[in-house]
């Protein structure tokens, strides 16, 4: 996929990185783009954290889950090349977010485990099912950094995920946009056209409110068309809040 027309950087346990990546997706579909999936985590850039001390409790094991499917979808990424890295992406994001909130507030990849999450996605997405055996092999945590590295590369480091690569190698990346809710067809088209104009100005560089709404997925016990109350909750952001 080298004429990729956006690179997007995701954690899959990121629930913005989700909604921006459901967004793109429809996009995507609208304006014919291809996608190349690639991986930023939050694990890693938050490796030289104190979790105690920065994060609510269910965060270390949340992000340490991310790292973990990380590591298949490298796996998948090696061996079949990066195309079906968004097929899994989409299984997991599913199944992670696009259901009934989970006991704790704990990610849905912490609750049911990310052998059984990677699993089922290896296995719908029709992927070899030894590819669950990298959940577990911090080899491949060397590609992911190199992969992390390489988005804050490509727009500085205080950020976090989603970061979107518009028009590789040479356009502007970005981190975000940071939505909380899907939109239409037609309205999804013009934010992107926003977007990419913004991106395409040399000397843009940000445009940000802390205060947001919780996203609007079944995770979060929020439907579509409901919104929350705003409030300053970093969930796509490199040091996280509730």
């Amino acid at each position: 996929m080298a004429d990729a027309d956006l690179h997007f950087y995701f954690d899959p346990v990121c629930p913005f990185a989700w909604m921006t990546s459901k967004w793109v997706r429809t996009v995507a579909r609208r304006k014919r783009y291809d996608v190349e999936w690639r991986f930023i985590s939050l694990r890693l850039l938050n490796a030289h954290i104190d979790y105690d001390a920065h994060f609510p409790p269910e965060y270390e094991a949340s992000h340490t889950a991310g790292l973990e499917l990380l590591r298949v979808a490298a796996a998948i990424r090696r061996e079949h090349g990066p195309e079906p890295v968004g097929a899994f992406y989409q299984v997991v994001g599913e199944e992670t977010f696009e259901r009934e909130p989970v006991p704790g507030g704990t990610a849905a990849a912490v609750h049911r485990g990310t052998r059984t999450l990677a699993t089922e996605a290896l296995v719908r997405c029709g992927l070899p099912a030894h590819h669950v055996e990298a959940l577990e092999d911090p080899a491949w945590d060397a590609e992911i950094q190199a992969s992390t590295d390489l988005a804050l590369s490509l727009t500085g480091k205080d950020v976090g995920t989603p970061i979107l690569h518009f028009e590789p190698p040479a356009g502007t990346a970005l981190f975000g946009p940071v939505i909380s809710r899907l939109p239409g067809e037609d309205e999804a088209v013009e934010l992107w056209d926003h977007v990419v104009a913004l991106a395409r100005f040399p000397g843009f560089a940000e445009l940000k409110r802390s205060l947001r709404e919780r996203p609007q997925l079944a995770a979060f016990g929020v439907r579509p068309g409901e919104t929350g109350r705003q409030e300053d909750w970093h969930a796509g952001s490199r040091r996280q809040k509730k």
